[in-house]
C-alpha cells in the first residue's frame, strides 16, 4: 500500500473546513496543498459549467489535471454572482475555518460577500484571496494570470538565453508558487485565530510571490549598478553548473560548484586539459572561464553514454542528474522507492498517475482519498449537512439556477 494512502492514519488538518471559491490554477492549487494535509475542502463552482480546469487540457479524456488538482474536494454548485445564494454561502461560512479564493479584487466586494461579510458571519474566519496584482494598490483591479505575474514578478527576464526572448518556464509557475505562499499564510493565519478567535485577510499577489525569490536582484541594482539578465543553462561566476550532451542524445546536468568537487570531476572524466592548468583550481578563476570549462567538458560527455557519465559522476561523488522527461520519471527507482508518482482509478479514464503529497510528514502523512469529482456531485449532502436545506428545498434552488 502506498504510504501517502495510509488508511485510518490521522491526518494533520483534520477537522479543519475550507471554502474553495476559484477557479484555474491560483488559488486550488492551494486548495489541493490543504486537502492533502487533510482538511475538509468544499470547492463551490458555478452551476453552469464549473471551473474550466474541467476541460482545460483535453487529450480526449478530459482534463487530467483536473483529477489531481481537484483531488480531496467536494464539488457544490452555488451561484455566487445569484444573491439568493448568499444565505447559503454565508450558513457555509459560518461553519468553515477559511475561505480560499481567487477572483479578480473587487468581485466578491460587488457580489456582496466581501471580507466584511464574511467577518460578520465568522469573525474567526481566514480568508485567503489569490490575485495577480494583490488587493490594493494601482494594478490590483486588472486581470493577472500567472504568466502576467511571472512577466512582473521577474522571472521570465532571467529565464531563457541571452540575446533571445525571455521564455516560459514550462509550468503555471507564477500560480503554484503563489498558492505555495498562499498556504504559508493561511496556517498563519489559522494558528492566530486559533489562539485569539480573530480572524483575518491573507492577501497573495502572485508578481509578489514571483519576486519573493528573485534573491539580492534588487540589492544588486542599486548598490552594484548590475542588472542581471539571462544565462540559460548556466549559474554566472559558477563553473562548472550546466547540462552537457551524452553520447546517446539526453543531458546530464553537472554541479560541481566548489574547488574539491571540481577535482573529483576533472580526475573522474580524466580532464588532462583542465587537469594541467592549476589556474583553474580556483573557483574564482574559473568563474571567468566558463565557456573553455564547459567546451572541454562536453567534448568529454559527448563520448560517454548517459549510464557511463552517471556512473563515473556517482563513484566521484559529483552532484549530477540527468534531465528527465516524464518516462524517465515514471521507470526511475529512486521515484518509485520514493512513491513519488501515485495512481488513481478514475471512472471511464482508468489509473490516473499524480504527484504523492509534498512534504512528507512522519506522522501525519499526506492522503489522497479521492480524485477531482464531478460538477455538484456532493451539492445535496453538503447543503443538507451544512446548512439544514432539505433535499426539496435544494432541488428548488437548483430548478431556479442558484445552486
Amino acid at each position: 500500500m502506498e504510504a501517502s494512502s495510509s488508511a485510518g492514519s490521522t491526518k494533520a488538518l483534520d477537522g479543519v473546513r475550507v471554502l474553495e471559491v476559484g477557479m484555474f490554477i491560483a488559488g486550488p492549487f492551494a486548495g489541493q496543498q490543504l486537502g492533502d494535509l487533510g482538511a475538509e475542502i468544499i470547492k463551490i463552482e458555478n452551476p453552469e459549467g464549473g471551473d474550466p480546469m474541467r476541460h482545460w487540457r483535453d487529450f480526449g479524456q478530459g482534463d487530467l489535471w483536473w483529477h489531481s488538482i481537484a483531488r480531496n474536494k467536494k464539488s457544490v454548485t452555488l451561484n455566487l454572482s445569484d444573491r439568493r445564494s448568499h444565505p447559503v454561502f454565508l450558513e457555509l461560512v459560518r461553519g468553515s475555518d477559511i475561505v480560499l479564493e481567487s477572483f479578480r479584487p473587487g468581485t466578491l466586494e460587488r457580489w456582496g460577500i466581501g471580507p466584511d461579510a464574511l467577518f460578520r458571519a465568522n469573525p474567526a474566519l481566514v480568508i485567503t484571496r489569490v490575485s495577480g496584482f494583490g488587493q490594493t494598490g494601482p494594478r490590483a483591479k486588472q486581470p493577472g494570470f500567472g504568466s502576467v505575474g511571472e512577466a512582473t514578478g521577474g522571472i521570465r527576464h532571467l529565464t531563457g538565453w541571452p540575446n533571445r526572448a525571455s521564455t516560459r518556464v514550462g509550468i503555471s509557475l507564477g500560480d503554484e508558487v503563489a498558492s505555495l505562499f498562499a498556504v504559508a499564510g493561511t496556517l498563519a493565519a489559522l494558528r492566530h485565530a486559533e489562539r485569539t478567535g480573530r480572524g483575518q485577510v491573507v492577501d497573495t499577489a502572485i508578481y509578489e510571490a514571483v519576486f519573493a525569490m528573485m534573491e539580492s536582484l534588487v540589492a544588486e541594482y542599486e548598490l552594484a549598478g548590475v542588472t542581471r539578465g539571462r544565462t540559460g543553462p548556466t549559474l554566472p561566476g559558477v563553473v562548472p553548473s550546466n547540462v552537457y550532451p551524452t553520447l546517446d542524445g539526453d543531458d546530464v546536468l553537472i554541479a560541481a560548484n566548489s574547488d574539491p568537487i571540481y577535482a573529483r570531476l576533472v580526475k573522474a572524466l580524466a580532464l588532462d586539459e583542465l587537469a594541467t592548468d592549476e589556474s583553474l583550481a580556483d573557483h574564482t578563476i574559473r568563474g571567468g572561464q566558463g565557456e573553455k570549462v564547459d567546451q572541454t567538458i562536453s567534448r568529454r560527455t559527448r563520448q560517454l553514454s548517459t549510464d557511463e557519465l552517471i556512473r563515473l559522476l556517482e563513484d566521484a561523488d559529483v552532484p549530477h542528474g540527468k534531465v528527465f522527461t516524464a518516462p524517465d520519471m515514471v521507470a526511475d527507482p529512486h521515484y518509485r522507492a520514493r512513491q513519488m508518482i501515485v495512481r488513481r482509478d478514475v471512472d471511464g479514464v482508468g489509473p490516473v498517475a499524480m504527484p504523492a503529497p509534498v512534504p512528507r510528514l512522519s506522522q501525519t502523512p499526506g492522503r489522497i482519498d479521492s480524485t477531482g469529482p464531478c460538477l455538484g456531485a456532493h451539492t445535496e449532502e453538503v447543503l443538507c449537512q451544512l446548512t439544514g436545506l432539505s433535499a426539496t428545498t435544494v432541488l428548488q434552488l437548483r430548478d431556479q439556477g442558484v445552486v
